[in-house]
């Protein structure tokens, strides 16, 4: 059933691609535009728009994810299987992130972004012995400085490409008490810390499209990670492909749907601090992996007033495939929330 939702999702975008580009217009020298209620991609893709020259936007984002299950590959398997190697089970993880971001435009080709985040972790665990329990971790994110440079803006297409870094400004030694270091606390596994603690490149290559009731985008983005933190182990690169086709209903309402393609890569190093056969997390075999996400999204914009250029968005966003490399709670959907304001 996945494998035919996967193939629907591409043809509607690709679809949606053709007719975007051949819709009929008056004007071929039509520009692109981010006023539209489709003008702005899905809430959970950053980066996927620039500004006019002195524009500003800030934006506000809240994102819930939430973990359920042990997979293996792509099979689940049960906690019992996950005990017979290890002393400690994961049972579901949930992860509470508040995003602020602020964009401004020095120069019609170039667009400034800067993004900083509040996360909030949760795991419930399930021990070989005794009572399930429970870990948590908060703190500010690692902070993001991009830069978005427009390539082109002709003929209803628009092209940029983004180049970042990520400042190692969250927490990797974030602690907890647990059963079996009480009253003491012990170095939570690596999902469970903040930041990443090493400085990361980001690079990106954003296309849109728009016809006069649909629009379509495509992201290709990755994320390097350089060196290894102070606590000896670096995160995996991250490389991410996003495709998404939205319909405009109104002139202040949009939906969209999207598929990402999304490829992990294992924890590189080890955090001295761990056991690697308490829990699987702390495992740095049990990292990375390959995904294809879904999601369904609204956005809505206040075309004119003293409110002209404020925006709400929605999406929801689901797996389709997993393949995760040995034993990790695999995504459930994750939730986002979104609120945009554009001065101009």
């Amino acid at each position: 059933m996945k494998k035919y939702i996967l193939a629907l999702a591409y043809t509607l975008m690709f679809s949606g691609l053709s007719f975007a580009q051949n819709e009929p217009v008056q004007n071929d020298n039509i520009l692109w535009t981010s006023g539209r209620p489709d003008g702005h991609a899905p809430i959970s893709v950053m980066g996927d728009h620039v500004h006019h020259k002195g524009e500003w936007m800030f934006s506000y984002r809240f994102m819930y994810m939430n973990m359920q299950h042990i997979n293996s590959g792509t099979h689940e398997i049960s906690a019992g299987t996950v005990l017979e190697n290890y002393m400690v089970s994961p049972e579901e993880m949930s992860m509470k992130m508040h995003m602020l971001g602020a964009m401004y435009a020095p120069s019609s080709n170039l667009t400034l972004m800067a993004m900083a985040n509040v996360v909030s972790n949760e795991m419930d665990l399930i021990p070989r012995m005794g009572e399930d329990f429970r870990t948590e971790s908060s703190g500010f994110g690692d902070i993001k400085l991009s830069g978005l440079y427009s390539l082109f803006n002709r003929n209803r297409q628009s092209m940029h490409a983004q180049l970042g870094i990520s400042l190692p400004t969250g927490s990797i030694d974030e602690k907890d008490v647990t059963p079996a270091s009480a009253p003491n606390e012990m170095f939570l596994p690596y999902p469970m810390q903040i930041g990443s603690g090493t400085f990361d490149g980001e690079a990106g290559l954003t296309y849109l499209a728009q016809g006069n009731f649909l629009s379509f985008g495509s992201q290709l983005k990755g994320l390097i990670r350089f060196g290894e933190n102070d606590n000896g182990y670096r995160f995996g690169n991250r490389y991410q492909l996003n495709n998404w086709i939205a319909g405009k209903l109104t002139n202040s309402l949009s939906i969209s749907a999207r598929v990402e393609g999304l490829i992990i890569e294992e924890i590189e190093g080890t955090q001295p601090g761990l056991n690697p056969m308490m829990v699987p997390a702390a495992n740095t075999a049990n990292s990375g992996g390959k995904y294809i996400n879904s999601g369904l999204g609204v956005n809505m914009v206040i075309p004119s007033g003293s409110l002209s250029g404020l925006r709400f968005a929605m999406e929801y966003e689901f797996p389709l495939y997993q393949d995760l490399n040995g034993l990790q709670l695999k995504n459930n959907n994750n939730i986002i929330f979104g609120v945009q304001y554009a001065l101009h």
